[in-house]
C-alpha cells in the first residue's frame, strides 16, 4: 500500500496493532517492550516491504507524544527528592553529561567525520540514559526505594533537565552557528532570557490559576472532564507558549507539568493522563522506527560497536567512578552505573529533532538509533555483570583505602550490647520492626547506611551505627558475637548474603531473619542456615488464610498447623 493512500485512522490503527505485536514479542523474550515498538515502526516504515504508514501523520502524533512525555516529567519533578541527593546527583550527573558529551563529540569528529553541531548532538544523545529502562531494571531488583534508587532517580532528573534545555537552546544556537564568538554569546543570552521570561509568566501568571481550575473541575465530580482538563492544560500551554513565546512544545508542556505537580492534585492528574501519554509515547517510538533504514546498519557496524563502547565507558564506567569519588559504596555505585549503561527515549527525541533541524544526516540519525537499540538489548547483561565487579572492587585494598572507614557513628552513651538484636536497615520495613521491638523493651542496635536517616534516629535517641553492613568492620561494631538475633530488612539479596557471611564468621550460632522477594531466594537463604525468611507475597497469603480459617471457626491448633505448613512449603520444594 502506498503511503499517500493511508490517512489518520488507518495509520493510527495499524501503528497500534504493530506496536502491540512487537511489544508482546519483545516482552516474551524478556526484552524491553520499547524495542518491539521500534521494530514495529521499522516494519511499517518506507524501508521495508508491505504496508507503509503515513509518516507525516505519525510525525505529528510524535510531537504530541514528546509534549506529553515532558509534561509527565514536570508532574514528577520533585525538588525535595533532588535535594536529598543534591551533591551526588547535581555534581555527578553534570560531570557525567559533560564528560560523555566531550567523548562523544571528539569521537564523532575524528572517526565519524561529523560537523561540530552534529558531533555535539551525538555526544548529548549518548549522555542521557533511558528513564524507562533504568527504573524498570531497578524495580525488578527491588532497588527503587534504596539508596541506589534515590541516587539514580536524582541523576535522571538532572539528565532530563539537561535534555529540556538542549531542546530549547539547540534551534537558536544552530541557526547562528557561523556567528562570531562575541555575537554567539549574545544569542545564547537572548535565548536564556526568552526562556526565563516564559518561565516567569507560566509560574507566576498561571501558577495559582491552573490548580484552582483543576480543583473546581474535580469538585464537579466528572472524571472524564477532569481527564480532559489535564490534557487541555498540558497541550494548551504547550501550543500557546510555542505560538506566543516561540519556545518548544516540549518546554511548555514541561512547565505545565511542574505547575500542576506542585498542587495536591498532582498524583490524580498524573494517573488520569497516564493512559493517553502511554499511547502517544508508543506512537512516538513507532514513528522513530519508521525513520530507521536497516540497510544503513550494514554499512556502519564498526561505528555502532564504537558508539556502544563509548556509552558503556562514558555512561557506565564514568558514573561508577564519579560515584566512588563522591564516597558512594562500590556496590551501590556499580548498580547505578550498570543501570545507566544504555541510552533510550530522549536520545530518540534528540535524533529526531536533530534530523528535523538538518543538524544530523540520515546516517547520523540511524547511528544513534542503532546504537540505542544495541545498548538496550545488552543492558540486562551489563546489569548482571557490573554489580559483581562492584562487589569484587569493594573487597580490594584500594577500595578500602578510598572508603571513609572511620565514618561510623555509635552513641557515646550507649552501654556495651549483649544478648541484643541487630537490625540492618531502618527503611519502611525496618522502621516498623524497630518500633515494635522498642515497644517491648528489647535491646536493639540499628545499622543504617543513609546519613540523613541516621541523624534522625540519633535525634530520637535510638542506638544506631552509620555505615554499610556489608563491610565487616561496620557489622563488627554492632557486636554480633554477643547478639542473639540479626534481622536483615534491606531488599538487596546480594548484600544480604554478604552480611550473613560476615555474621557467621563473627558468631556462627547467631539467629538470622532475612527479608526476601521470591522462592529461589527463600531456598538459597535456607541453605545458608537462616532461621526465617520473610517473603511479602507469602505473608499476605498466610494472613488471608488465617483470617478465613478463623472466620469459619476452625480450631486454633489446626490453624497454627496450616500456617506452619505454608511457611515450610517453599523451603522444602
Amino acid at each position: 500500500m502506498e503511503p499517500h493512500s493511508t490517512g489518520l485512522l488507518s495509520t493510527f490503527v495499524i501503528s497500534l496493532v504493530a506496536a502491540f505485536a512487537g511489544g508482546l514479542a519483545a516482552r516474551s523474550l524478556k526484552l524491553p517492550p520499547l524495542l518491539g515498538y521500534l521494530m514495529a515502526g521499522i516494519a511499517i516504515g518506507p524501508f521495508t516491504p508491505g504496508f507503509v504508514a503515513n509518516q507525516s501523520v505519525t510525525s505529528e502524533l510524535a510531537e504530541v507524544a514528546v509534549a506529553l512525555m515532558l509534561f509527565n516529567i514536570g508532574l514528577h519533578f520533585s525538588i525535595k527528592d533532588l535535594i536529598s541527593v543534591r551533591k551526588i546527583a547535581l555534581l555527578g550527573a553534570s560531570a557525567q553529561i559533560f564528560i560523555t558529551c566531550v567523548i562523544g563529540f571528539v569521537i564523532s569528529r575524528l572517526f565519524f567525520g561529523c560537523t561540530p553541531a552534529a558531533a555535539l548532538m551525538i555526544g548529548l544523545s549518548f549522555s542521557i540514559a533511558s528513564t524507562a529502562v533504568s527504573t524498570r531494571l531497578l524495580e525488578e531488583r527491588h532497588q527503587i526505594t534504596t539508596y541506589a534508587g534515590r541516587i539514580a532517580l536524582g541523576w535522571l532528573v538532572v539528565q532530563d533537565v539537561a535534555v529540556v534545555l538542549a531542546m530549547v537552546l539547540f534551534p537558536a544556537l544552530i541557526k547562528q552557528e557561523n556567528l562570531p564568538i562575541e555575537q554567539f554569546g549574545m544569542v545564547l543570552g537572548q535565548t536564556l532570557l526568552q526562556i526565563a521570561g516564559f518561565a516567569v509568566v507560566i509560574i507566576f501568571g498561571v501558577r495559582k490559576f491552573i490548580p484552582q481550575l483543576l480543583s473546581y473541575v474535580a469538585r464537579i465530580g466528572s472524571r472524564e472532564l477532569f481527564t480532559l482538563a489535564v490534557i487541555v492544560i498540558a497541550l494548551g500551554i504547550a501550543y500557546g507558549s510555542s505560538m506566543l513565546f516561540g519556545v518548544s512544545l516540549a518546554l511548555g508542556a514541561f512547565f505545565a507539568g511542574v505547575v500542576i505537580g506542585e498542587s495536591d492534585l498532582n498524583h490524580h492528574a498524573a494517573a488520569e493522563a497516564l493512559s493517553m501519554q502511554q499511547i502517544f509515547t508508543i506512537l512516538f517510538f513507532v514513528s522513530i522506527g519508521m525513520l530507521f533504514d536497516p540497510r544503513h546498519v550494514a554499512h556502519i557496524p564498526l561505528q555502532i560497536a564504537t558508539s556502544w563502547i563509548i556509552i558503556l565507558l562514558s555512561m557506565g564506567m564514568v558514573t561508577f567512578l564519579l560515584l566512588l569519588f563522591l564516597r558512594v559504596p562500590p556496590e551501590t555505585a556499580s548498580l547505578v552505573g550498570a543501570s545507566f549503561s544504555q541510552v533510550g527515549e530522549f536520545s530518540f527525541v534528540l535524533s529526531q529533532l536533530g534530523y528535523k533541524w538538518s543538524i544530523l544526516t540520515a546516517n547520523n540519525r540511524d547511528l544513534i538509533l542503532a546504537t540505542a537499540l544495541v545498548s538496550i538489548i545488552l543492558n540486562p547483561l551489563i546489569m548482571f555483570i557490573f554489580p559483581k565487579f562492584g562487589q569484587w572492587f569493594g573487597a580490594t585494598p584500594l577500595a578500602k583505602r578510598l572508603r571513609k572507614d572511620g565514618e561510623l557513628f555509635i552513641p557515646d552513651d550507649a552501654q556495651p550490647f549483649s544478648n541484643h538484636i541487630i537490625l540492618v536497615g531502618h527503611g519502611r520495613v525496618g522502621s516498623l520492626v524497630s518500633e515494635k521491638l522498642r515497644a517491648n523493651n528489647l535491646p536493639t542496635l540499628t545499622i543504617e547506611a543513609d546519613r540523613r536517616l541516621m541523624e534522625t534516629l540519633r535525634e530520637d535517641r535510638i542506638p544506631v551505627i552509620f555505615g554499610d553492613a556489608t563491610r565487616e568492620a561496620v557489622l563488627a561494631a554492632a557486636h554480633p558475637e554477643t547478639a542473639r538475633l540479626i534481622i536483615i530488612t534491606i531488599p538487596n539479596p546480594l548484600q544480604a548474603r554478604r552480611i550473613i557471611a560476615h555474621a557467621r564468621r563473627l558468631n556462627p550460632s547467631v539467629e538470622i531473619v532475612v527479608r526476601v522477594h521470591n522462592d529461589s531466594e527463600v531456598r538459597e537463604m535456607a541453605h545458608l542456615g537462616v532461621a526465617l525468611t520473610v517473603m511479602g507475597e507469602r505473608e499476605i497469603a498466610i494472613g488471608l488464610t488465617a483470617y478465613a480459617l478463623q472466620f469459619f471457626d476452625i480450631e486454633t491448633k489446626a490453624i497454627l498447623e496450616s500456617l506452619s505448613q505454608m511457611r515450610l512449603q517453599i523451603t522444602t520444594v
